[in-house]
């Protein structure tokens, strides 16, 4: 096990005690949130305690008309950026953030397209009835098999990521017949403002084409017949706040893309997603609306700049519509009082999660917020670490907070906007079953994923021996 990490200061700058721990802070929860006669935490109309008694914990729980709400807030906002330069925009529901069948219904049903980056998040758009010519399909290392499937299903666009993968795809084609649109992924060489893991647009990395070897990619892509360039395909992080970034990517790649005109049009031009959402009271996310109407207007006076037609524009964002929708249920199962340099002291409160059910915190040092969702307490705020239950000291949930004083054991803690990338990377570190996701609306609750049980992973163990007659 790794040594813990050192803190010099028991809580960091951006983190100011509160005047009131019970308090759910707006933009960091479901815009519904709130708190019951008794103190319990409400989401979409239904109880914490309610949901732990009915489903056990760990728990992720999904507002569904939170979700709908952004799906819907999105669309609008970056139709009506587009249509004040008279062109039009297509939102993808960004897959990888959080994917379920129920999901791509509800993102669906609200207008928007859906981006997959792998052959089960395609079977999953598909199963769930999303239209395949409405699917954008991603990955760097896209195998022939998936590509043979998605060729097959009618998936509306392919985004090329190397050499490799055009000519893999052209072979795939030339044998079916088939005509298959595809972007070429460039990198515009915009650094984001984020974790090193996080910024996809630099030269050194796995995705896309550097701006100097796109035009010789597209060429070959156009002397194919069976292949049809739409366009180019641009993303330059995640968790992006502002819009300065995605104006210098726009500027770079709206030159290559006028370049590219002298061999025919072009009719998109899709600038990926990345915004960024509030995951604690300190966060100040840019909204969609001055994000929209900001990047619009940059690809429009750069293509003004130059003299040429401006493209219909495609976005790509996942964590925006389903992050704040997300909240996490734990039970606390241990709180340890652990004395800092100074004398200041850290309370250590443990959960029956951790690592296997959010990932990011150790991946990413990413930071979330958390209060006690059972009831409201009266007590003084004090400093705590929320911590997971698996063999490792970096296994943190919540790397700081103040809690009401009295946390203990057996109250149910909610971790809000865990929509994104908690339950993709989700896994069974330490033999702990994946947690079930509860979909909350106007009161009622249901299960959208199920829940992993001992039994299911046990299941995958080819050394155990399964009981026969007689001795079962």
């Amino acid at each position: 096990m790794s040594a813990a990490p050192q803190h010099p200061t028991p809580a960091p700058a951006w983190l100011s005690e509160p005047d009131d721990a019970n308090a759910l802070a707006d933009g960091v929860w479901p815009a519904d949130a709130a708190r019951d006669g008794d103190g319990a935490l409400v989401l979409g109309g239904v109880t914490a305690t309610e949901l732990r008694e009915r489903y056990g914990t760990p728990l992720y729980v999904l507002d569904e008309a939170e979700v709908r709400a952004r799906a819907r807030r999105t669309l609008d906002a970056f139709r009506a950026a587009a249509a004040l330069h008279g062109v039009q925009a297509r939102v993808y529901y960004a897959g990888k953030a959080f994917l379920s069948t129920e999901v791509v219904r509800w993102v669906t049903e609200e207008g928007l397209a859906v981006d997959v980056a792998s052959g089960g998040e395609m079977a999953v758009a598909l199963a769930a009835g999303a239209d395949p010519s409405r699917l954008g399909f991603h990955g760097n290392n896209k195998s022939v098999a998936e590509l043979e499937r998605a060729v097959a299903a009618g998936v509306g666009s392919i985004v090329i990521d190397s050499l490799v993968e055009l000519e893999r795809l052209a072979a795939i084609v030339a044998r079916t017949g088939a005509t298959q649109p595809v972007l070429l992924r460039v990198n515009s060489g915009v650094h984001a403002e984020t974790h090193d893991f996080l910024a996809t647009a630099h030269e050194d990395q796995k995705f896309g084409f550097s701006l100097e070897d796109a035009p010789a990619a597209v060429a070959r892509i156009r002397e194919l017949p069976g292949l049809s360039f739409v366009g180019l395909h641009c993303h330059i992080g995640s968790q992006i706040f502002g819009t300065a970034g995605f104006r210098e990517s726009a500027a770079r790649v709206v030159e290559l893309h006028a370049q590219l005109l002298a061999g025919g049009e072009i009719p998109v031009l899709n600038l990926g997603g990345g915004f960024g959402i509030a995951y604690t009271s300190a966060d100040d996310p840019t909204p969609i609306e001055e994000l929209a109407v900001g990047i619009a207007g940059a690809v429009a006076q750069e293509c003004e700049a130059r003299g040429i037609r401006m493209p219909n524009l495609a976005f790509e964002p996942g964590r925006t519509i389903v992050g704040p929708a997300g909240v996490t249920l734990y039970e606390v199962g241990t709180t340890k009082p652990v004395r800092l340099d100074g004398d200041a002291t850290r309370l250590y409160v443990s959960v029956d999660g951790g690592m296997s059910d959010n990932a990011r915190p150790a991946l990413y040092g990413a930071d979330y917020s958390a209060r006690i969702a059972s009831r409201r307490s009266d007590a003084a705020a004090a400093l705590v670490r929320v911590v997971g239950k698996h063999c490792e000291s970096g296994d943190i949930v919540v790397d700081a907070e103040y809690l009401p004083g009295d946390v203990a054991p057996g109250d149910l803690l909610a971790v809000p906007a865990t929509g994104a990338y908690c339950f993709s990377l989700a896994n069974n570190y330490n033999f702990l079953p994946r947690p079930a996701v509860v979909a909350v609306r106007a009161g009622a609750s249901r299960v959208i994923v199920r829940g992993e049980t001992i039994d299911d992973l046990l299941a995958r163990d080819a050394g155990v021996t399964a009981p026969t007659e007689g001795n079962a």
